[in-house]
């Protein structure tokens, strides 16, 4: 083993032992602990150019040394293997996302399990409208002036909406009104489907062009990308279990969590569901979350990606057993969105 690689395997442990202790790493705990093979003063010389390259620094408090959000990137870059879930614990997470009733049950278990999983705060961005398809229309007679239209998504996003009709419509009109609109939207993405739905009107018999008029209105409305897109948290206390991973900064924190549009944001980045991103302290742009570190990835419905899932933490994160845990559910939850 070169020097390079040797001096990689101190970082390695120091990271791991940082981590499983929150307590600063002393040369002497690192050879007792972790077999390098060469001697304690060949350790401490690693340590010192770890030091001098940026990757560990000193508390002011401690002779012992903690790895700096350059040292977690490297050890992070350099992760050749994350340990999988184990059989057990896949077997858990498959049937307790299986049991979701829908698409909020699906997202409400999901965010429980991973904040459970991780012991971090999980967060889970509910399908984004644009990348969705409608997989179908239900237009219903409530009475018989009055219709509810139902739409669908492949993500299995469901919008109701109710539409007066000013008139009477018979049950044949509102049989072609259901089938005229399915043929316009089924299988169309929601910005296609706007325009296709925004045309009909002027394509439709004289006795059903009111009806198609005030149906398209609520429907343009609906397929438009809605302007607050929604998040869930899961386990926001746990980031309480250890203040001091934040210091100064964990009400900071806690905030800027509640400001959804600086998590969006973060998430924005999980565009693929086969790709982890970790964001690791001053990585991040939100100022607030500077102490922290984003696990994330994008997660799919029929091969496209709809949203987004990760895990917030400090710095001293598990990052082989976030980064597994976060790629297993998202790729349940995909499981589980395509086949619905």
């Amino acid at each position: 083993m070169n020097a390079d690689d040797r001096r990689f395997e101190v970082l390695r442990a120091i990271v791991t032992d940082y981590v499983a202790t929150h307590e600063p790493v002393a040369s002497r705990s690192l050879v007792e602990r972790h077999q390098f093979g060469v001697s304690s003063a060949t350790i401490r010389n690693d340590m010192v150019a770890l030091e001098e390259d940026g990757y560990i620094t000193q508390p002011h408090t401690s002779a012992g040394r903690v790895p700096t959000d350059k040292g977690y990137r490297l050890f992070v870059d350099r992760l050749s293997e994350i340990k999988p879930l184990s059989v057990a614990e896949r077997r858990a997470v498959q049937t307790f996302l299986h049991g979701a009733v829908d698409l909020d049950d699906v997202l409400r278990r999901s965010v429980r399990l991973l904040a459970q999983l991780t012991r971090q705060v999980a967060v889970i961005q509910y399908p984004t409208l644009s990348r969705s398809t409608v997989r179908h229309l239900e237009v219903l007679a409530v009475t018989p002036a009055r219709l509810m239209l139902v739409l669908i998504t492949d993500a299995g996003r469901v919008d109701q909406r109710l539409l007066d009709l000013g008139d009477v419509i018979t049950e044949e009109q509102v049989a072609q009104l259901r089938t005229l609109l399915n043929q316009a939207l089924a299988g169309r993405r929601l910005a296609e489907a706007s325009a296709a739905v925004a045309d009909l009107p002027e394509q439709v018999p004289i006795e059903l062009r009111d009806a198609m008029t005030r149906a398209s209105t609520v429907l343009i409305e609906t397929l438009v990308e809605h302007p607050e897109e929604r998040l869930l948290l899961g386990g926001t206390a746990n980031l309480t279990r250890n203040a001091t991973d934040f210091p100064g900064s964990l009400r900071q924190v806690l905030e800027a969590l509640e400001e959804q549009v600086i998590v969006l944001k973060l998430l924005a980045v999980a565009r693929d569901s086969g790709t982890i991103t970790v964001r690791i302290g001053e990585e991040n742009e939100a100022e607030e979350m500077r102490s922290t570190s984003l696990v994330s990835i994008g997660y799919a419905s029929h091969g496209t990606v709809v949203g987004g899932m990760g895990v917030v933490g400090p710095t001293r994160m598990d990052y082989p057993g976030t980064i597994a845990a976060v790629r297993a559910v998202a790729r349940y939850v995909g499981e589980i969105l395509t086949t619905r």
